[in-house]
């Protein structure tokens, strides 16, 4: 990070703490705070300062039924930063993972979950399973496929996922699966696709865009996932290119929302865009239809 970064980021960085970043602001006075300053309210987190303002503003009732209903104030109480919705996310996949290793079923439930566009269209096959859009996600090819996601996932996650908050990153994580999906009904229709890659690389693209939005040295991220989108491009590599960039894609997207709809007063407008982002995704899986002579002929 260089001295001009700072400089033109000061609004990133908790005000308490000047050589901390962060995402996240007090719901009250609306100003950066790190981990360590946030301290959760009725909605959201709010500063130190603001919460000895609550506690002097608190009448005797209040500060009575703080004292009965627990044994010290709520206030007090740092928020969990830990990566929870990471770690859950990596346990369901492996735990997907071992199910499909199972003798006599296994093999069943693998190609239950795997993507396959020709399957979302009845017009094919006479079935509709559009579940397969996201638990594309918890199918892997190998051990050393699912290590090397989970391993990716683990590393970003468990700093996206503080600065967005579990919800947001949660969101990501899912809108951007979706993104690589229908980047393959579109480009690749008749592939079968697994792993998690599409959602992975919509969290590097959010990486990028939150990292320069706070001022922080993305340099070290752009050349690795510049040579993971290349090797997709390889011959003989077998990686579906069409959902590392659907993904990477909806990951930019995503996140230049969260950066623009910081403002507590901005959430009704951060939902309503993100389910335009997700209405758009859907919508796009009309395009085959639109031109049968093309997929579906």
């Amino acid at each position: 990070m260089t001295t001009d970064d700072l400089s033109r980021n000061r609004d990133n960085f908790c005000y308490r703490h000047p050589d901390r970043q962060s995402f996240v602001l007090c719901q009250r006075c609306l100003r950066t705070i790190c981990p360590e300053c946030q301290t959760p309210a009725a909605v959201g987190v709010i500063c130190p300062e603001c919460l000895a303002d609550q506690q002097r503003a608190a009448s005797p009732a209040q500060r009575k039924a703080e004292r009965r209903w627990s044994r010290r104030p709520q206030a007090v109480t740092i928020g969990d930063t830990r990566p929870l919705v990471t770690y859950a996310i990596i346990g369901i996949t492996a735990l997907a993972y071992l199910v499909t290793l199972i003798p006599g079923v296994g093999e069943t439930i693998r190609s239950a979950l795997l993507f396959y566009a020709p399957l979302l269209y009845p017009q094919l096959f006479g079935a509709f399973e559009p579940w397969r859009l996201l638990t594309v996600s918890l199918v892997h090819g190998n051990f050393v496929h699912l290590a090397l996601n989970m391993l990716a996932l683990l590393m970003i996650g468990r700093s996206l996922e503080p600065l967005l908050g579990r919800w947001r990153f949660l969101t990501l994580y899912l809108l951007s699966a979706l993104g690589g999906s229908v980047a393959v009904v579109i480009l690749s229709f008749g592939t079968p696709v697994v792993g998690a890659s599409g959602a992975i690389f919509g969290l590097f693209g959010a990486l990028l865009v939150i990292g320069r939005h706070i001022g922080a040295n993305i340099g070290g991220i752009a050349i690795v996932l510049g040579i993971n989108l290349v090797i997709g491009f390889v011959p003989g590599f077998n990686v579906s290119w069409q959902a590392h960039v659907g993904g990477l894609v909806v990951g930019l997207l995503v996140s230049f929302i969260y950066t623009r709809t910081r403002s507590p007063r901005q959430r009704g407008l951060q939902i309503a865009l993100l389910a335009v982002v997700a209405a758009a995704l859907v919508a796009l899986l009309l395009v085959p239809v639109a031109a049968p002579g093309v997929v579906l002929g």
